[in-house]
């Protein structure tokens, strides 16, 4: 599976931003997706989870309520929605893609994005 993600940017604190994760390969609805981010001089950390049925998530305690993880399997593109951006939201963000249900540790995730770059302006 290859992992191409986008939609990042510049944005003002309290706005929003929707990345995607568009896969190749019709595998795409047999793996957990995952959002991870790292902001500069701090580990991977993990943002937001979703089972490949398409149902069950799980979210970092600073997002509860403020991001949104989805996955249109026949489109094979995943996606987290982000409302009321913080500065401290600042960092690159990863899209990957795994078998296990779930982690947030980013070793057990097979697949990875290239990253998109998300900065929120005070």
């Amino acid at each position: 599976v290859q992992l191409q993600a986008s939609g990042g940017g510049l944005v003002q604190a309290g706005g929003s931003l929707r990345l995607s994760c568009a896969a190749s390969g019709r595998t795409f609805r047999r793996y957990a997706m995952a959002w991870f981010r790292q902001a500069p001089g701090k580990e991977r950390e993990f943002v937001a989870a979703l089972h490949w049925n398409g149902v069950n998530t799980a979210y970092a305690d600073f997002v509860k309520d403020r991001f949104t993880i989805s996955r249109d399997n026949a489109g094979n593109t995943g996606y987290l929605q982000m409302n009321s951006l913080k500065p401290e939201d600042t960092a690159v963000y990863y899209c990957a893609v795994g078998s296990t249900w779930y982690t947030v540790n980013p070793g057990p995730y097979d697949y990875w994005g290239q990253g998109t770059q998300v900065t929120v302006s005070s």
